[in-house]
C-alpha cells in the first residue's frame, strides 16, 4: 500500500495528502467505480465493493443527520462537502474530507461522484464533538 499506514496507537488509518479517493454511485447508492486508493484505505478489493451499497462504509459514529444533509444538499444543489469518518473493512477508521456531486444523464438518471481528500486535522477534531452530540440526538 503505497503511502497508506495506521496510526500506531489507534485504530485511525491514514492516506497521502496527494491521493484522492474516487467512486461512484446510481441512484440508489449501489457502487459501480472505486479508485486504488479508495480499495486501498477501505481494506476492499474492487470485487467486494462494486455492486454494494456505499453505505458499507458507514462509520457508527457518524450521525444520521450528517447523511440526511449530505442528500438534501446533493439533491438541491448539486453537489456538498464536509468531513466524514468511514469504516474499514477489518473495522477500524479512517476520515476524510469528501465532496459528492450529481450528474444528471441523458436519459434522466442520476449518478454521484464521491471525491474525498485529506482533512485538515483541526476540521477532524472539531467534527468528533459535533458527531458525538448529534448522535447523542438521535
Amino acid at each position: 500500500m503505497s503511502g497508506i499506514y495506521k496510526d500506531k496507537d489507534s485504530d485511525e488509518w491514514f492516506f497521502p495528502k496527494d491521493s484522492y479517493i474516487l467512486s461512484e454511485t446510481d441512484d440508489k447508492g449501489i457502487i459501480l467505480y472505486v479508485n486504488t486508493v479508495f480499495c486501498e484505505l477501505a481494506g476492499y478489493t474492487p470485487e467486494e465493493l462494486i455492486g454494494e451499497p456505499h453505505n458499507i462504509l458507514r462509520h457508527s459514529d457518524m450521525p444520521r443527520a450528517a447523511f440526511a444533509s449530505l442528500w438534501n444538499d446533493v439533491q438541491t444543489k448539486g453537489f456538498w462537502t464536509g468531513i466524514v469518518k468511514n469504516l474499514r473493512k477489518d473495522r477500524a477508521y479512517y476520515w476524510v474530507h469528501a465532496t459528492v456531486l450529481r450528474k444528471i444523464h441523458s436519459d434522466g438518471s442520476a449518478t454521484y461522484l464521491s471525491v474525498r481528500t485529506v482533512p485538515n486535522r483541526t476540521e477532524v477534531e472539531a467534527c468528533i464533538p459535533l458527531y458525538s452530540e448529534w448522535k447523542s440526538k438521535e
